[in-house]
């Protein structure tokens, strides 16, 4: 497999219920890395997995969606612990919905799968992992 990745980064607040979460219950502050990785079995004509300038652009647009704002206010999180592991399927999903609108370009078309990671520090993160049904 062929793996091309983007990297980009956003802040957000939020908070957790649950004890399990300890003094994260308490209103907190995250900034994550993300790294969206797309791959592929074999090339395109042009020799890509995918234009990494498109594939930038729309982590970037992605992730401003998020960025420097409590996730605790936003309606389609009412409710769900907006943990790493829960943001990574979140951004995998916009991710692909862009992919499957054609926002990627053409040559997005044979990528099979994409991962994305986001990075809570240097020693801890999470990710997402799909099929990605570009083009």
């Amino acid at each position: 497999m062929y793996t091309v990745n983007v990297r980009d980064h956003f802040m957000i607040a939020h908070s957790f219920h649950g004890e399990a979460f300890g003094p994260a219950q308490r209103l907190h502050g995250a900034t994550y890395v993300v790294d969206a990785a797309f791959s592929r079995r074999a090339l395109d004509a042009d020799g890509m997995v995918v234009d990494i300038a498109r594939a930038t652009e729309v982590l970037r647009s992605v992730l401003a969606e998020f960025n420097l704002r409590n996730l605790d206010d936003d309606a389609a999180f009412t409710g769900q612990n907006t943990t790493t592991e829960f943001m990574a399927r979140v951004v995998f999903e916009r991710i692909a919905a862009r992919a499957q609108a054609g926002e990627l370009g053409a040559h997005a078309s044979g990528i099979e799968s994409l991962r994305v990671q986001l990075h809570e520090s240097h020693v801890a993160w999470a990710s997402y992992e799909g099929v990605l049904g570009a083009g």
